[in-house]
């Protein structure tokens, strides 16, 4: 008798300690804020986030901004452990002009910019004085301009890059108006105007698709792949990378490709 208390007693004991054990398991999970901006973008960081919480124990929240702005200033003041939604040229402005101390962690995918037009059907088809609309901030706008020049729209200064703004623009021979808008904003602005250069994020909650109704599109060798960034120090903390790895995985990439149907790169 005494041996079968013992027997369950040391049984009772095990479970408790089992149990126990599941539950500081579930206590450690780490958590990261993760800036995303709203819409389809923010569809793709769920599945990497899915991902990270069962095959990483990484509790991901992602936090949605509506603007470029507000997810690196988050994430510089603390309230975002990273964010995924910008390119490099972007990164380095928004360094440069705020003082951001920030960090690449990895590449997602290139959403490639389009020139879109509910008027014309080519390129050519634009008239003298046509109104053009593009990004109003630094990065895209310069991005935008890059991508009017190739078309042969317009020169820009040599040398500027994508550092280029409307200023930088030495030759015009369509005299196009050159119409500087926020880039959500575009869509809405698309019917009224000639040509509007959106970025995929925004193009595609109308229903554009580069690859189908863009008069021109960048190409695969555009260095405009977007990144996950955190802060200065944390690019290789294992909970950064591990959302990383999560995020660079062939289930992403379906997701991304489902959403955005012959508009999306892989970029690692």
């Amino acid at each position: 008798m005494k041996k079968f208390l013992f027997a369950f007693s040391f049984a009772l004991f095990v479970g408790v300690l089992f149990f126990s054990g599941c539950g500081e398991n579930k206590s450690a999970m780490v958590k990261l804020r993760i800036g995303v901006i709203s819409g389809p973008e923010e569809q793709v960081a769920e599945v990497a986030a899915k991902i990270a919480r069962e095959h990483h124990n990484i509790n991901v929240e992602l936090v949605a901004f509506s603007d470029y702005l507000m997810p690196n200033a988050a994430l510089d003041d603390g309230t975002l452990d990273a964010n995924a939604f910008q390119h490099l040229p972007f990164l380095n402005q928004q360094a440069l002009a705020r003082g951001y101390k920030l960090a690449v962690a990895g590449k997602t995918f290139l959403y490639p910019l389009a020139g879109y037009s509910k008027r014309f059907k080519k390129v050519a088809d634009l008239p003298d004085r046509a109104r053009v609309a593009v990004p109003n901030d630094q990065s895209n706008q310069g991005r935008a301009l890059l991508l009017l020049a190739g078309q042969g729209l317009i020169t820009l200064r040599a040398g500027v890059g994508a550092n280029a703004s409307v200023l930088d623009i030495i030759d015009n021979p369509k005299k196009l108006r050159i119409l500087e808008l926020d880039a959500a904003q575009l869509p809405r602005a698309l019917p009224d105007v000639d040509l509007a250069v959106i970025n995929t994020t925004f193009a595609s909650q109308i229903g554009l698709t580069p690859a189908v109704d863009g008069l021109f599109i960048e190409d695969k060798n555009s260095p405009y792949v977007n990144l996950i960034v955190t802060r200065e120090g944390r690019e290789n903390d294992p909970a950064v990378r591990a959302f990383v790895q999560a995020y660079q995985t062939e289930e992403v990439l379906r997701a991304a490709e489902k959403l955005f149907p012959g508009s999306v790169v892989k970029g690692w």
